[in-house]
């Protein structure tokens, strides 16, 4: 019996690998595991992915999409009459109402980067565009830069805590570093 094409097998295979780690983490990758868990041979793994770096550089590159996408977003809508300190809150406040889980994927293959040199451009495009974005609506880049630091902060303290979304504190952290320091802006 000849080989079956198979179009949508690499496919498959990144959102195997999507799955095992937003559920159980980096950790619990392997060929193995997300072969099992595309219902591929193992081998097929290996042949569009020669190491775990490679898929994890390809579930980072279509993860990150969504969230680049979402950043793209925010520009319309930060450029409403609300002001920025406002327009951020809405936006991670609709951001963490989508649940801890898909927060927690982009994050673990964020931060994987710190040791996988491969995903460090991934991760920094990630960041440059949120700061590109940001840039925009602040006085500076480096107002934008902290704007960036602050959200990441935010997210990771949403994650590590059972705590809900709290949108009084996220906006008065945002209003520090956007420079306005009363209730209103």
């Amino acid at each position: 019996m000849g080989r079956r094409y198979d179009p949508e097998r690499r496919q498959r295979i990144i959102d195997a690998a999507i799955r095992i780690v937003e559920l159980k983490g980096i950790a619990a990758l392997s060929h193995r595991a997300v072969a099992a868990e595309a219902d591929v041979p193992l081998g097929s793994t290996t042949y569009h992915f020669a190491g775990l770096d490679d898929l994890l550089l390809a579930a980072l590159e279509q993860v990150s999409c969504e969230p680049h996408a979402a950043i793209m977003s925010w520009s319309g809508e930060l450029d409403d009459d609300a002001s920025l300190v406002d327009g951020l809150t809405r936006v991670l406040e609709e951001y963490a109402s989508g649940g801890r889980g898909r927060i927690r994927l982009e994050y673990e293959l964020y931060l994987a980067a710190l040791r996988r040199p491969l995903l460090q451009p991934v991760a920094a495009a990630w960041l440059d565009d949120m700061v590109r974005v940001l840039a925009r609506h602040t006085s500076d880049v480096a107002t934008a830069r902290a704007l960036v630091a602050l959200i990441d902060g935010l997210l990771l303290q949403f994650l590590l805590t059972d705590r809900p979304f709290d949108r009084a504190e996220v906006r008065a952290a945002l209003s520090r570093v956007v420079g306005h320091h009363g209730d209103g802006e």
